[in-house]
């Protein structure tokens, strides 16, 4: 039988390198952005280029127009509420506990059609666009909804789109 020699924490540097990005509850620049309210927990600044973390509640009505990021992955965890997602050109309804990964070169988007706010998290692999948020987007009002996006939030969603090299494919119209 092997036997593998332990370290002592004197001799080994891993028993006291910190590192841990901690954000607590509540915390987190927060943005109006397609008239939904996101709050980033994680920048790609932050996370070594890894990845970006968002927070993310969607009311009424709300979401962003269908897009494809051609340099990102983007993952969503849905916790309450539901979704319609475009996937392609085919729609679905996620649910609370419902995963759904998007690879980088897929056209999508979410909407909320129901009566509630839906809450989710997300994530962009790599990190990104979840900058872009914070750069262009008005910081969120407390006690104030942010409304369907304004003109000048529709020309930031182009300007971060060209940013990150993402396109803005909506729907055609029938």
């Amino acid at each position: 039988m092997m036997s593998l020699p332990l370290q002592t924490p004197g001799e080994d540097p891993r028993y006291t390198k910190r590192g841990a990005l901690y954000v607590p509850a509540g915390e987190g620049p927060t943005i109006w952005a397609a008239g939904d309210v996101y709050t980033i927990k994680a920048t790609a600044s932050q996370t070594g280029g890894r990845f970006g973390f968002i927070d993310a509640s969607v009311p009424p009505g709300g979401g962003p127009e269908a897009h494809v990021h051609n340099d990102h992955d983007e993952t969503f965890f849905l916790m309450s509420g539901e979704l319609e997602f475009l996937d392609g050109g085919d729609t679905f309804t996620a649910r609370a506990g419902d995963f759904i990964h998007v690879p980088r070169g897929t056209r999508h988007r979410f909407k909320n059609n129901g009566l509630h706010a839906v809450k989710m998290i997300f994530l962009f692999t790599p990190g990104g666009p979840d900058e872009g948020f914070i750069d262009l987007f008005p910081k969120a009002v407390p006690g104030e909804l942010p409304g369907p996006p304004t003109e000048e939030q529709i020309e930031r969603m182009m300007t971060m789109g060209a940013r990150t090299n993402t396109d803005i494919l909506p729907d055609l119209p029938q």
